[in-house]
């Protein structure tokens, strides 16, 4: 769980400071850089299994995808920065298993990594040029401090349960030899009584972090599965509705791909009869909970069930509605196949981790849309009960521009994205700046921005209803012809309040 992300130099973001609770709405206008946000935290998570440059390479940009690495870092006109930083506070599981297998449990589960990358233009070995770790650090966060690092509200029971465990030296760390060169080093978790790693900073293809093992080093290798849970969910309907051989991966990716293979294992796994169940909605309680969630986005709904094609060997999603009418996946619309996924995903105990996702509204009716807020609240940890099976530490970070989904998250999830001008070196520029509402948990924060009243009424009612605002010309009609916009119309003028109480 990524409960703090500071980051400097990474495209629009210098001296960015974010608190997360688990589930943050980000606001913003389109062109603003909020999805910049979402980049950093995915960088961070691809660093923990590729090369500094690949890494790099695989962080879209404006156009989709970079091919110059010099194009993430900060950019002044012509003048890029030479360094970016990002530091991350978060919450680890307790026990995992590292690249092989092996068992992992962490000394401490409250952590701060912190990661300086420096380009390199001598780099000959690429023409995009190169990227050197210039600082790379991992260490506990003191358990005995949760007011100062967790500010969103929890219980006792909640903050036992997700953090345990007592550290005194770091696990990654950075020093200067005698020459001046960085050196890396890798601790034991038994600290001083276990030899350490020492790795020359500038010879290093990849962080320190993406080298660990459960063996040596378990604490920092639950750190690197934590991040590696980070990632940004970009469901696709083709793959959404593709069907799933036998032989897919259970685990619904980052495309949505493996939609009914991942629903199949669900089933056989909670169902009451073992495979037959699992093509059987009608007495597969797992089943019953999807089609009950889905009939939330859809009234049409009476089970959700997945097909067993045993001559070409496929699984294939269906939903029947009321009247027995069969929809196979590839009929479904855009909307209600990313709902459903959201929906198995919310009950899948294996997914765990930090999920972001960008314009979750999208293919949704506006009626429909504190249904599927609802849904991604719930997929996020509840902080008021003890983590477990039922209860995984999974989190949620959204973006969006509309203001119906503005107007309908809770007011202390809400991250309103704008651009600020700050002075660095003489040089004037404008930075992406988050703002929270007053009188929420974010506010606590010392250096939290709160956003003004005229902002959130930007986002709540964007469309001016002044009739002076503009008028759009049209081919000439007849006097006896009346136009009107729908927002002009008497019975539909909508009014706003704002105040400081909250609810």
């Amino acid at each position: 769980m990524l409960t703090r992300l500071k980051v400097d130099g990474f495209k629009n973001l210098v001296d960015v400071d974010v608190r997360f609770g688990p589930f943050t709405c980000v606001a913003g206008a389109n062109g603003v850089g909020k999805s910049n946000l979402l980049d950093a935290i995915g960088f961070l998570s691809k660093l923990t299994d590729k090369p500094l440059v690949d890494a790099a390479l695989s962080v879209r940009d404006e156009a989709g995808r970079t091919g110059d690495v010099r194009n993430l870092f900060h950019r002044v006109g012509q003048t890029y920065a030479d360094e970016m930083t990002f530091e991350a506070e978060m919450i680890v599981p307790r026990e995992g298993f590292d690249d092989l297998g092996q068992p992992a449990k962490a000394t401490i589960t409250f952590l701060r990594y912190l990661l300086k990358i420096r380009f390199r233009p001598e780099e000959v070995t690429r023409a995009v040029g190169g990227l050197e770790i210039v600082k790379e650090e991992l260490s506990h966060i003191k358990i005995g401090e949760p007011r100062r690092h967790l500010l969103f509200p929890h219980s006792l029971q909640w903050r036992r349960s997700a953090l345990a465990g007592r550290r005194t030296t770091p696990y990654i760390s950075t020093e200067e030899d005698s020459k001046g060169s960085k050196i890396i080093k890798i601790h034991q978790d038994g600290g001083s009584s276990g030899r350490a790693r020492m790795l020359a900073a500038a010879n290093l293809p990849r962080t320190a972090l993406s080298a660990t093992n459960a063996a040596e080093t378990p604490t920092a290798t639950l750190a690197r599965r934590e991040m590696q849970s980070w990632r940004l969910l970009q469901l696709e309907p083709s793959a959404l509705r593709a069907p799933d051989p036998f032989s897919a991966p259970s685990k619904l990716g980052a495309d949505g791909s493996h939609l009914a293979a991942t629903l199949y294992r669900m089933g056989r796994t909670n169902g009451t009869r073992g495979e037959t169940a699992a093509s059987d909605s009608g007495s597969n309680p797992l089943y019953s909970r999807v089609a009950n969630r889905l009939s939330e986005l859809i009234d049409d709904v009476r089970n959700v069930s997945i097909i067993r094609d045993e001559k070409r060997e496929l699984l294939t999603l269906n939903v029947t509605g009321r009247d027995g009418t069969v929809h196979p996946a590839r009929s479904l619309s855009d909307g209600t196949l990313r709902f459903l996924a959201l929906a198995v995903l919310e009950l899948d105990p294996e997914a765990q981790g930090l999920l972001c996702l960008e314009e979750p509204e999208n293919g949704i009716h506006p009626k429909r849309i504190p249904a599927i807020l609802n849904l991604l609240q719930d997929i996020a940890v509840d902080v008021e009960y003890p983590t477990g099976a039922d209860n995984p530490l999974r989190q949620v970070i959204v973006n969006t521009h509309s203001p119906a989904v503005v107007a309908q998250v809770p007011d202390d999830s809400l991250l309103i994205a704008d651009t600020k001008e700050i002075i660095r070196d003489r040089k004037a520029f404008r930075t992406l700046s988050f703002s929270c509402l007053p009188k929420t948990w974010r506010q606590s924060n010392p250096e939290a921005r709160v956003v003004s009243r005229g902002k959130v009424l930007e986002y709540l009612n964007p469309v001016s209803i002044s009739s002076n605002d503009y008028v759009f010309e049209s081919a000439p009609r007849s006097p006896s012809v009346r136009s009107v916009r729908v927002v002009d119309r008497p019975d539909l003028q909508l009014t706003l309040s704002y105040g400081d109480s909250r609810g």
